[in-house]
């Protein structure tokens, strides 16, 4: 049986750059996919371009990493967004930051960030093996023994790196082959739901398609208990679809539609979308008051159309139960009241999210209270490591999930690199 120091099971980010830094201890390292090539899910990532990392420090990137975010504390201060752009950067692949800290490759291909991660680990003299599936791995009464392929090959290593991601974007090969892997070591898998995926709604003008296809920008999404109190709430752009609602802050909050669900037991959960989030409610209530009757005679619908989307005003009246063709001088109070609300606090119920096909992040995972953070080193078997998607954390999208794929995957394979090695070869 051929041996290694190390085996990692998966070619995405934490699997690439653990399987570098364990060769960089001095460690001989096979890299296993099942795919026909390496970096599937990173040549995808950022819309083709690949969001490499965000350049936030260690703290702010944890906030912006609310699924367990503060499991990666010591990952990130060993290897976070500094290291991993001077990383890059040090394979000659300049970047530079666009908005919130979203740092991309100046060739704005994910192509060139795949091919330099491949290159790094070919020149520290990686093996890589591209479809490898594999089937089991093997474990001894002293910890993990190596990896069983699909074929019946067995092949030994003093340590093994599960890098398998999780089950968001299957095309890609994320399909969740290394939670049963973990569960036969003793490892718990917490519930797994998609997460930064779109959300969606039983509302009649959401399933009718009156609003379908529309964008609103730099708006408030917010979640709500039962109580009407904010659980969590983004500012941004998001668009109507023909089942609910999507865009960066309809992801950022489904994770949210999930909480709430299952905390209050209840079957929808309230958003309200704040469509001008710099006004006070008294202040746009005032503003719009003062447009109309800048202009008495004209029709509400006219006077607004210009201010307010004009596809969503006639949803905004029928809620407040006012005509859009009142003028000003016949403006009644209550309805007004209820639209000036409206415009401020837009409710919709939200049924859940669309399913793991199209989600950009997976929930849940290995128990983080199972695995060792400085070394991403199970606590249950010897030699065996765990990176990437499949622990239970989870970001938003903006670079968050991709550095705490390459800060994992940094521990794991330097650790597991120098621990194979203090174990001996062969």
């Amino acid at each position: 049986m051929n041996k290694y120091d190390v085996i990692v099971i998966g070619g995405g980010p934490s699997g690439l750059m653990s399987s570098i830094a364990a060769a960089e201890q001095g460690a001989s390292v096979l890299l296993l996919d099942k795919g026909d090539k390496l970096g599937r899910k990173l040549g995808i990532s950022g819309g083709g371009r690949c969001n490499v990392t965000n350049a936030k420090d260690t703290d702010e990137l944890i906030r912006f990493i609310p699924g367990n975010g503060r499991f990666l504390y010591s990952s990130l201060n060993r290897f976070g967004s500094s290291e991993i752009i001077d990383f890059f950067e040090g394979l000659g692949i300049r970047l530079k930051e666009e908005d919130n800290g979203r740092m991309f490759p100046v060739s704005d291909k994910a192509k060139t960030v795949v091919e330099a991660l491949i290159g790094k680990a070919s020149a520290l003299g990686v093996e890589m093996r591209v479809n490898s599936p594999v089937k089991s791995l093997l474990y001894g009464e002293e910890g993990i023994q190596g990896v069983k392929l699909q074929d019946g090959a067995e092949i030994g290593a003093a340590a093994v790196i599960v890098a398998t991601g999780g089950r968001s974007v299957p095309h890609t090969g994320s399909t969740g082959d290394g939670y049963p892997w973990a569960e036969a070591a003793g490892h718990t898998i917490t519930e797994l739901y998609p997460t930064e995926v779109p959300i969606t709604s039983a509302e009649a003008f959401i399933q009718n398609r009156e609003l379908q296809g529309l964008s609103l920008r730099d708006v408030e999404l917010a979640v709500l208990d039962p109580k009407g109190k904010k659980v969590i709430a983004h500012r941004g752009d998001m668009i109507f679809t023909h089942f609910g609602v999507s865009g960066p802050i309809a992801l950022r909050c489904s994770q949210f539609i999930r909480q709430v669900r299952r905390k209050h037991r209840i079957p929808e959960v309230t958003l309200a979308i704040d469509l001008f989030p710099d006004r006070s409610p008294d202040e746009a209530g005032s503003w719009l008051r003062g447009l109309v009757q800048a202009e008495p005679k004209k029709t509400l619908k006219n006077v607004l159309k210009g201010t307010i989307p004009e596809r969503l005003l006639p949803v905004l009246f029928k809620k407040a139960e006012l005509s859009p063709d009142t003028t000003f001088e016949h403006l009644p109070k209550e309805p007004w009241q209820a639209f000036a609300a409206a415009v401020k606090s837009f409710r919709l119920q939200a049924s859940g999210t669309r399913p793991f096909e199209e989600a950009f992040v997976t929930g849940g995972g290995v128990h983080l209270k199972e695995i060792d953070p400085g070394t991403m080193q199970s606590k249950l078997m010897p030699g065996l490591y765990f990176c990437g998607e499949i622990l239970d954390v989870h970001g938003y999208t903006g670079g968050y999930n991709i550095t705490a794929a390459f800060s994992t995957g940094h521990a794991a394979g330097a650790h597991a690199g120098e621990a194979a090695l203090s174990r001996g070869r062969g």
